[in-house]
């Protein structure tokens, strides 16, 4: 069960909900004294929120019609294309990264690439946290 719950509290905070999904992930790594499966599980739920995010914005896009709203998204699309995808390898970090998630939904990056580089920050994150836990309890 607290994997199942480690999964859902990663997935929304990789959302706009101010939640973090540390704390969980945390506590799972000492508790069960394992690293490998609650990184995985972290990274999956956390992965599939950016997903979602990614996708709303995408959506959200092609339906703005706002002479202002167009103009911030465009903003927020041509930081994407200048930065390109490894910004998000960022997409980890708190507010930062659900913008960058969001614009590049906007900037309609392509999806393979938007996973990749997505899933590399998310996993790193999560494993040097694990190994963090993992060594200061040994």
């Amino acid at each position: 069960m607290d994997l199942l719950t480690l999964f859902v509290w990663s997935f929304l905070a990789s959302t706009i909900l101010p939640l973090g999904s540390e704390p969980a992930l945390v506590a799972i790594v000492h508790r069960r004294d394992a690293i490998a499966l609650p990184v995985t599980i972290a990274t999956a739920g956390n992965y599939l929120g950016a997903c979602t995010t990614y996708a709303l914005a995408m959506t959200a896009s092609k339906a703005i019609t706002s002479e202002r709203a167009l103009r911030r998204m465009e903003r927020a699309a041509s930081l994407i294309r200048k930065y390109g995808p490894p910004a998000l390898l960022l997409s980890w970090v708190p507010l930062l990264g659900d913008a960058i998630v969001a614009a590049a939904g906007a900037a309609r990056m392509p999806f393979l690439p938007f996973s990749l580089w997505t899933l590399a920050g998310k996993a790193a994150r999560y494993a040097v946290l694990a190994l963090i836990v993992n060594w200061s309890t040994t």
